[in-house]
């Protein structure tokens, strides 16, 4: 019964497709227009016989195919009606590849318009990093990006905003910024997050969007919304994202967004602290420094120190005096831990013991992403997924 259905809908596409054809005048035109070029190769070959010029039907069709493809006679005609049919294939010749250059034409230069403009859908880009929403100083913000994360080149970040043309035009015409992609549009937008290739991005920032006249307010409710459609599309992208108001920080976990960038706390602390007048700000400033060798490190723990202690694993280390850095913690739940706590509730689901069940999905359901946790117990065993934060000071004399 289905398949009737589905038939007797191709058949009504089928009619309404061939009925809109039969009522175009150019359908008619280029069906004529075939038999049009047909009487001139025959007119002109009668018209030209006994003068020594068209002597068969293939000079006469020859004539056809140098007047009408290369625009030009490579046969002399002498009659008033010989010429006239040449002189009719050679303008027909020049309207029709003309319409097909510029057609041709338009098609790339649209194509490079919307290229431009961010309209276009990217395409053979994997595990690129998404930037999403603007602000003035967007190029100090892809400066900070691509010195601290020496595995991203410029080609490989997406911006998908709703800013001016001009303002992304300005960052993208850059050297230091050659091969960034831009996709236009609402980035809370399902089908803006498609042409930006979500799916298979690696990485997304979100940043509080000022790209129109908005409320604090409604940046937040944006980063929120923006975090549940990435995260819907691809749950194994890792996504920080910025908020101004601390309220929203609990929707944001719940979205599963695994940083979340609380940027007038930090500001206020930032103050608070200089207002002390013990030299904080300096301090703050040398840790989160531009250079990515220097100042906070966080690094892997290597799979063979888990389930192990953490005294063992200072141990391990070398010297300070060597290194140059001080071991001041771990930072749990590192990654794209959301989605390996969702694998890990099924696990647990399928258990068949039902206390253990309950334990288990206790214990990953209260964990938190990306959770630091500073000068551990030496007794304190080293989960999985667990990293190690650093110190890391610059040489004397630089």
């Amino acid at each position: 019964m289905i398949g009737k259905v589905n038939k007797q809908k191709k058949l009504k596409h089928f009619k309404k497709l061939l009925w809109a054809v039969l009522k175009n005048p150019l359908t008619y035109a280029v069906i004529a227009f075939p038999f049009l070029m047909l009487l001139m190769i025959q007119i002109a070959y009668r018209a030209e016989m006994g003068h020594d010029t068209l002597n068969s039907m293939g000079d006469s069709v020859w004539n056809f195919l140098i007047a009408f493809v290369a625009g030009y006679y490579d046969i002399c005609v002498v009659t008033p009606l010989g010429r006239l049919c040449s002189f009719v294939i050679l303008i027909s010749g020049i309207l029709v590849f003309s319409t097909i250059t510029g057609k041709i034409a338009s098609v790339f230069t649209e194509a490079q318009m919307k290229k431009d403009k961010g309209l276009g859908k990217l395409k053979n880009m994997n595990k690129h990093f998404l930037l999403c929403g603007w602000r003035p100083g967007l190029e100090r913000i892809l400066e900070f990006v691509l010195y601290t994360n020496p595995d991203i080149e410029p080609d490989q970040i997406v911006l998908v905003n709703e800013a001016q043309p001009e303002s992304i035009e300005q960052i993208t015409s850059q050297l230091k910024f050659k091969g960034i992609k831009y996709v236009a549009g609402d980035f809370t937008d399902a089908d803006v997050l498609t042409r930006a290739l979500v799916k298979k991005a690696e990485r997304a920032l979100i940043i509080s969007d000022q790209s129109k006249d908005a409320t604090k307010l409604a940046m937040d409710s944006k980063s929120v919304l923006s975090v549940l459609t990435m995260k819907n599309l691809n749950p194994k992208i890792y996504i920080a994202a910025e908020i101004f108001d601390k309220k929203f920080e609990n929707h944001l976990r719940l979205a599963h967004c695994d940083e979340v960038i609380l940027t007038a706390d930090y500001e206020y602390s930032l103050l608070a602290t200089a207002s002390s007048g013990k030299g904080y700000s300096n301090v703050i400033k040398e840790l989160i420094a531009e250079d990515p060798e220097t100042g906070i490190l966080i690094e892997e723990i290597p799979q063979s120190f888990i389930g192990k202690t953490y005294k063992e694993f200072v141990n391990s280390l070398r010297p300070i005096s060597e290194t140059n850095s001080v071991l001041i913690g771990l930072l749990l739940n590192t990654g794209n831990f959301y989605q390996r706590r969702k694998d890990a509730v099924r696990e647990a689901q399928k258990d068949p013991n039902v206390d253990k069940i309950i334990d288990n999905l206790v214990k990953v359901k209260t964990l938190k992403s990306n959770e630091p946790l500073f000068t551990p117990p030496s007794t304190f065993v080293i989960q999985p997924n667990t990293s190690a934060i650093f110190v890391k000071g610059k040489p004397l004399g630089e």
